[in-house]
């Protein structure tokens, strides 16, 4: 699906038609610039590279640079590839949040959720703990309890929920709606929350 990269300036409130206080996400979605247009003779396939934050010129290796270059844009942090643009687009070409996106629609955003670092079950499954806090009980009541059978199959099962690293990952939320769009500021406004931190950046499409 057609789609743009954004930044997530972070989380507010704001009021409806009717009155309703609703949760918001604020991304901001500067212009994306078309790096390069894949096509099916070419490539096997159709697609859009865009190019989204600019990037020092230092920081930037020489074939990528090349890269852009012949595009005609500054050097860019994010490239990303979206499919489905009804309309045709050239490198160099400005694509902003106005030419994708419409007020009311619903969009599926992707990001990298916050890192929680190694965490154990109680939070990071949501386990109760056993046993109770009183009456003798020393260590044990955060503790995963039994994780494996007997003498038969005697080994752990594959995909046992236990403690780990939690967030870092790769997260899609689906189906937000697209409460506002202020074009002026470059800024797309949703309905609930996505992932990553302040300053992440996210793939938002149609």
């Amino acid at each position: 699906m057609p789609g743009l990269v954004g930044k997530k300036i972070g989380m507010t409130s704001i009021f409806d038609e009717n009155g309703k206080n609703i949760p918001v996400t604020v991304i901001e979605v500067r212009p994306n610039y078309v790096i390069q247009v894949r096509t099916k003779e070419r490539d096997g396939y159709e697609a859009l590279q865009l190019g989204f934050d600019d990037k020092k010129e230092k920081r930037t290796n020489k074939p990528l640079k090349g890269h852009f270059d012949k595009a005609g844009v500054t050097p860019k942090k994010v490239v990303v590839e979206f499919q489905g643009f009804e309309k045709e687009y050239q490198p160099g070409d400005e694509i902003r949040v106005e030419d994708v996106f419409v007020e009311g629609e619903y969009v599926d955003i992707t990001g990298t959720s916050k890192g929680k670092g190694f965490q154990g079950v109680v939070k990071r499954h949501g386990f109760a703990g056993v046993g109770q806090a009183t009456h003798g009980q020393h260590n044990r009541l955060r503790a995963p309890g039994s994780i494996g059978a007997s003498a038969d199959p005697s080994r752990v099962f594959k995909g046992m929920r236990m403690a780990g690293r939690m967030g870092n990952e790769r997260v899609t939320v689906q189906n937000l709606k697209v409460v506002k769009i202020i074009p002026e500021k470059n800024l797309l406004i949703v309905k609930g929350s996505v992932p990553g931190h302040k300053n992440a950046y996210l793939l938002i499409r149609k």
